[in-house]
């Protein structure tokens, strides 16, 4: 496995950054790792290895760019919290998923891509990998503990899509998680997950929600997925 940065062209004008990690082999199938509010810090660059580990090429972009380039953050420090919490209410939800439309593409063209590209997200990033789903061509998409998801219950879903869910999610009210149910119920590009007694992050390895066995799950969860729909 190999890591480095690219730069991916943004269809607006301008550039930003993704780490890309690539498997042993020199190809695989495209997996774009979506952040969560901290950047693209040591947390997701270490998602994105674990999935060239895996046999993908795996590009995790700066979608925070547009406020600032390079953000890497913690969730270790309050400060750090507070400036998570400015970007994320600062994010242009539309922008960024024109920009991973754009990361969507740049990875399908390298030529370690081997053909389908998959999106896997986290908090922020789980509700954007939800709108991969809907709003992209990406081939599937598994979102872990997106938030604010009861927003887009009404757009339709192209890919076979995977939700990991806490039950105890301190960001995702219970009476949310049970109208994503209902709306997504029957839905047969949708499988939900849920995990009784975890909250939010649970699979953030070196948070405070951390459980590893709940992690393992989804993570087997995840790449069956992707097995399957991106071969």
């Amino acid at each position: 496995m190999s890591g480095s940065e690219i730069t991916i062209q943004a269809s607006d004008g301008g550039d930003f950054m993704g780490y890309l990690a690539t498997p042993d082999s020199g190809s695989g199938p495209g997996v774009v790792v979506i952040q969560e509010i901290f950047g693209v810090n040591d947390v997701m660059r270490g998602i994105t290895d674990s999935f060239a580990v895996a046999g993908y090429v795996a590009l995790c972009p700066d979608l925070f760019w547009r406020q600032e380039p390079g953000i890497i953050l913690s969730d270790q420090s309050d400060e750090e919290w507070a400036r998570a919490f400015e970007l994320f209410n600062g994010f242009d939800l539309k922008m960024g998923v024109s920009d991973l439309a754009a990361t969507i593409n740049a990875l399908s063209g390298l030529d370690s891509c081997s053909g389908k590209v998959g999106s896997v997200g986290f908090c922020l990033g789980g509700r954007l990998a939800y709108l991969t789903a809907t709003r992209t061509d990406v081939d599937a998409a598994v979102g872990y503990y997106g938030v604010m998801l009861t927003e887009h219950l009404d757009e339709p879903i192209n890919a076979p899509l995977i939700l990991h869910m806490a039950t105890e999610d301190e960001y995702v009210p219970k009476e949310s998680q049970e109208e994503i149910k209902e709306a997504l119920a029957g839905n047969d590009k949708v499988t939900i997950y849920t995990y009784e007694g975890q909250d939010h992050a649970f699979a953030r390895a070196g948070g405070q929600h951390y459980d590893q066995a709940s992690a393992d799950a989804a993570r087997e969860r995840t790449l069956d997925h992707f097995r399957v729909h991106l071969g």
